[in-house]
């Protein structure tokens, strides 16, 4: 059997008759959608969400950092990158223009 990572639990026949019942039932707790006895989904108040993603983000942005800093190759100046990301906008609105 599956393990149910959530205090309260709804069948999804029960979750079709009355989602707005549920929901407010559940308060700030996560909800396990069940299909057959096992867990289907879960539905989590957009509260909980939030966090969830903020978490996320933070965590790949230590990742992305982390893994910059073992990036053998040389580093290039925060400088350098912009005026080449600059030149290279004034060089797509010059085509676009004589287009």
């Amino acid at each position: 059997m599956e393990q149910i990572l959530a205090n309260r639990s709804v069948s999804i026949t029960e979750l079709k008759r009355s989602p707005s019942a549920i929901i407010e039932q559940a308060g700030d707790e996560a909800v396990a959608v069940l299909n057959h006895n096992r867990p289907a989904a879960y539905l989590i108040p957009a509260a909980m969400y939030m966090r969830q993603m903020a978490a996320l983000e933070t965590a790949n942005l230590r990742e992305a950092i982390a893994s910059s800093r073992r990036d053998s190759r040389l580093a290039i100046p925060a400088a350098q990158m912009f005026a080449e990301m600059d030149a290279a906008i004034d060089q797509v609105v010059t085509e676009q223009a004589s287009a």
